[in-house]
């Protein structure tokens, strides 16, 4: 579960990547988008960090490496694509930076696409499941009070 707060983060997340899209469009390379994505998020007062280096965990204990994330807002890992399709590889990808860092919050934009995809997850460590958050399930896994 996570909060309202938590949530609209999320939410804003997508918002900015929206407003990227709209205005690059698509079939642009990933490090044009991430740079505007950068410059987005700084225009909408979001204190993100670019390349942001997350420490890994084994077994509950630290270990040496180190993870960079594409960007990182408020305990969200975003990963960033420019590609034709996601695959479940893209998605792969970030649920395991997600699980190693032990992040509960991931989004994977995809500026590759005819439409931007934003998809939007939380991770449950409990039971090891990554959940999509969709205008159906979201009031399942978001405290509303």
């Amino acid at each position: 579960m996570i909060t309202k707060e938590e949530y609209l983060d999320i939410y804003n997340v997508v918002g900015a990547a929206m407003e990227v899209y709209n205005t690059l469009g698509y079939g642009m390379a990933e490090p044009i988008y991430q740079e505007a994505f950068a410059k987005e998020m700084e225009l909408q007062g979001m204190d993100s960090e670019r390349e942001k280096q997350l420490r890994l965990y084994y077994k509950d204990m630290l270990l040496e490496k180190t993870y960079y994330a594409d960007f990182f807002y408020k305990g969200i890992v975003i990963e960033l694509k420019a590609v034709d399709k996601v695959i479940s590889d893209h998605r792969a990808q970030l649920f395991n930076y997600m699980r190693i860092t032990r992040q509960q919050k991931g989004v994977l934009l995809n500026f590759g696409e005819r439409s931007l995809r934003a998809e939007r997850y939380i991770y449950d460590e409990d039971v090891d499941r990554f959940i999509l958050l969709t205008q159906e399930n979201y009031k399942h896994h978001v405290i509303l009070d």
